[in-house]
């Protein structure tokens, strides 16, 4: 029986990402920066790639897309929806739905989003899980933390 949970528990942690970061910015402002569309729009996606489109109804029940553009011009379609919003210290969205050419979806994952004040810094806590494979999480690992790069660059100009 043993064997079989620590198996089981395998599975779980190589489906599920967190990551945890410092930002130099009140919690309110990283958290604007997570719903209003032209905020993020300035910030989201890896080094290198520009948001092209970000429409986001900041609601439970809300439904949010983007569009980011690749160096070489390849365009990368996201969606999901907003489950929960507590301003400004929690998020939950699914995401990773991405859509291929034809708009099929691929697989969905949950998305939450922990906020805590620091002394007028900002402790965000990043979980996502659920992906289908230890290969798919690793690489949305490299994504989130280059696109939190550049939320880090984002918010040491934003008001």
């Amino acid at each position: 029986m043993a064997a079989g949970s620590s198996a089981s528990t395998q599975s779980n942690a190589e489906r599920e990402l967190t990551i945890t970061r410092i930002f130099d910015a009140p919690r309110s402002l990283v958290f604007k920066a997570w719903i209003e569309p032209e905020r993020q729009a300035r910030w989201l996606g890896p080094k290198g790639f520009t948001t092209v489109l970000c429409e986001i109804d900041a609601r439970p029940g809300g439904a949010f897309r983007f569009c980011m553009r690749s160096p070489e011009g390849t365009e990368l379609w996201l969606h999901g929806m907003s489950r929960e919003i507590i301003e400004p210290e929690r998020l939950v969205l699914t995401t990773g739905e991405w859509v291929d050419a034809e708009g099929k979806p691929s697989h969905e994952t949950l998305l939450t989003l922990t906020l805590a004040d620091q002394g007028g810094k900002t402790k965000l806590t990043l979980r996502q899980s659920a992906f289908d494979s230890a290969t798919t999480r690793d690489s949305n690992q490299g994504g989130w933390n280059s696109a939190l790069d550049c939320l880090t660059e984002y918010l040491a100009t934003a008001q």
